[in-house]
């Protein structure tokens, strides 16, 4: 298992937060918004590179959560709250769940989870119910 590390990177306005551990290498973050994540350089996340709406939006789009963030300064508005589920699924990769989830787990243990979530559909993660990216080793057809 991966050691669970956490980075931070920060402007005025927000903090990006990453954790390879959770990565499932799905390359939406570089393919989306190249100026800011380039996995070439070091560190690989240059906050300078977009505007603060540009980086959240680029983020809300991870699927497995290993980029977040939040806002330094917190706003005066309350966050919208999604009523509904959207899911998605990915060729070759996992099931993407957007919304407000409540997982158990096959002990019973319960998880709240928000924005996206990327379910393992290959069989082959070592996090299940979760994606680890192990459908990229095994070349998953689906």
């Amino acid at each position: 298992m991966e050691k669970e590390i956490t980075k931070k990177y920060s402007n005025d306005e927000v903090t990006v937060v990453w954790q390879p551990h959770k990565c499932i290498h799905s390359e939406r973050c570089f393919t989306g918004l190249p100026a800011v994540f380039d996995r070439m350089k070091r560190p690989w996340i240059s906050i300078e590179g977009a505007d603060s709406e540009q980086i959240m939006a680029q983020i809300d789009k991870c699927p497995s959560g290993a980029l977040s963030y939040y806002m330094n300064i917190p706003s005066v508005e309350p966050a919208a709250i999604v009523n509904h589920t959207v899911v998605e699924v990915l060729p070759k990769g996992p099931l993407l769940v957007y919304g407000n989830l409540k997982v158990k787990d096959a002990a019973g243990k319960e998880v709240e989870r928000s924005k996206v979530t990327a379910f393992c559909r290959c069989g082959h993660s070592h996090n299940k119910p979760y994606c680890d990216g192990s459908h990229l080793k095994v070349d998953f057809e689906g």
